[in-house]
């Protein structure tokens, strides 16, 4: 992202606006299909369609069992997308996500190195328990998420577009796993976390999982309308008080540029830039996921929680006095008003 991305965007023409009408009907049927098998999820499904939209990744944070994976194949199955799904391991290596070159020899007796791709070659990839590679796997992933190009014996070679990474943690067992650091989590453009699903939306999930017939999800777009819609999402009108609420908000999330004196004594350290320009694209996505073409303040709130919460951290003498994160991030939304 560039600064340029933050900067507010000129009204869509009328054609623009036909072709959002029709982009707005398929994200709608795209929302609808997912919610057909995924059960009880609906703001995860619209949180992480969000990411998509935006151009972003997203971390799925919740226990076994909560539809992670079959959330990532289903959208991609939906989406019309290429997914690909790598499970995390402590003895994953780069050369595993990215791939490698081998040796070849032909029938000359010629040789010659050739690039076989890894599964990072794909549009859509689910990279299960993420915290479980070294940090030399995720510093792999790292690159091809934000540069959308990995580098493999010297030589680049491009990721298909679009292409978007859905991590998963799960934050029940942490034995034998490595954190990811800041500077990757800042790569996430939205930590989702999953809860479970109330009781009637578990007893539908229960009939519709369990019978001798399942139906399996349609494609509803293409990979060629999806860059359209993230087009379009960027080309998007913010107004400019939409656009003083993520700076006040982020700019208020910092304790080296908050005015809240408790503030500063409970944040450690806060979100940068990237946080910003994070809101401002997942507003519009979340609008356009709306059938709206501006944002407005309640995409702000709405967003607040999953774009700052993994960019923040507390002092040790907050975290002693109780306090939780939170709490902070729901201060800082009530000063939105």
């Amino acid at each position: 992202m560039t600064a340029s991305d933050t900067q507010p965007q000129p009204a869509p023409t009328q054609p623009d606006v036909r072709e959002a009408d029709r982009l707005c009907a398929h994200l709608q049927a795209v929302q609808q299909e997912t919610s057909r098998v995924i059960f009880g999820q609906g703001k995860v499904i619209s949180q992480t369609l969000t990411a998509i939209l935006a151009g972003g990744h997203a971390l799925l944070v919740g226990a076994p069992g909560l539809g992670k994976t079959l959330l990532v194949t289903t959208l991609g199955t939906v989406l019309g997308l290429d997914a690909r799904r790598v499970q995390f391991t402590p003895d994953l290596m780069p050369s595993d996500i990215t791939g490698s070159e081998i040796l070849d020899e032909d029938s000359s007796g010629h040789r010659s190195f050739r690039f076989v791709p890894g599964p990072v070659f794909c549009q859509l990839l689910m990279a299960d328990e993420i915290n479980r590679a070294s940090p030399r796997t995720q510093s792999a992933l790292l690159q091809a998420m934000q540069e959308r190009r990995v580098a493999v014996a010297g030589a680049e070679h491009k990721l298909p577009q679009p292409f978007h990474v859905l991590a998963t943690q799960n934050p029940l067992e942490q034995e034998g796993t490595y954190p990811l650091p800041e500077a990757q989590l800042d790569r996430f453009m939205l930590q989702i976390p999953l809860t479970f699903p109330d009781a009637d939306s578990e007893r539908a999930m229960l009939l519709a999982t369990t019978g001798a017939e399942q139906t399996p999800p349609q494609q509803i777009m293409s990979a060629e309308s999806l860059i359209a819609a993230q087009a379009l999402v960027r080309a998007l009108p913010v107004g400019e008080k939409i656009v003083d609420a993520i700076l006040a908000l982020v700019r208020a999330a910092r304790p080296e540029t908050t005015q809240d004196e408790t503030l500063r004594t409970q944040i450690a350290w806060g979100p940068g830039p990237r946080a910003a320009q994070a809101l401002m694209l997942a507003t519009r996505a979340r609008a356009l996921l709306d059938g709206r073409l501006s944002p407005s303040l309640d995409d702000v709130i709405a967003l607040a929680r999953p774009i700052l919460a993994h960019r923040m951290a507390l002092t040790f003498a907050a975290r002693a006095e109780g306090v939780h994160l939170d709490d902070v991030i729901t201060r800082l939304v009530n000063r939105l008003g």
